[in-house]
């Protein structure tokens, strides 16, 4: 099973997604800012990063930036979920380097489902 960091600071949201995980047998840590998910990232080195972009302080986009440039996590997928899906969105999601993105709020039905796709998703990010 996999290792997957989820950088969320809305305790509702962190809930539901470490329960789904943890039901189907992933390991799950669990950030609650930008800075603490870098942190994370580098000491942890997750399978996987579920990213909110709207974060205080350091936004999704500055932390998955940031993550793409350090070789010890430029190539963990990332993986943004968000509440941002409106055009021109995606572009910018991608853009800072994650490689696809789940809409909020979750829907519990397919959310194990979107998060495994990214898992056994072949692509790397550029530089990886």
């Amino acid at each position: 099973m996999a290792h997957i960091l989820i950088i969320e600071d809305n305790e509702n949201n962190l809930y539901l997604s470490t329960f789904i995980l943890e039901k189907h047998g992933h390991r799950v840590s669990a950030a609650r800012d930008g800075a603490e998910g870098i942190r994370l990232a580098e000491e942890l080195h997750p399978d996987l990063i579920l990213l909110d972009i709207q974060l205080p302080g350091m936004d999704g986009y500055a932390v998955a930036s940031n993550l793409r440039r350090a070789e010890a996590t430029a190539a963990i997928p990332i993986v943004a979920v968000t509440s941002y899906a409106m055009a021109g969105d995606r572009e910018r999601i991608l853009a800072a380097g994650c490689q696809g993105y789940i809409e909020k709020p979750i829907n519990p039905e397919t959310f194990l489902d979107q998060v495994l796709a990214h898992l056994r998703s072949p692509s790397s990010p550029t530089g990886a």
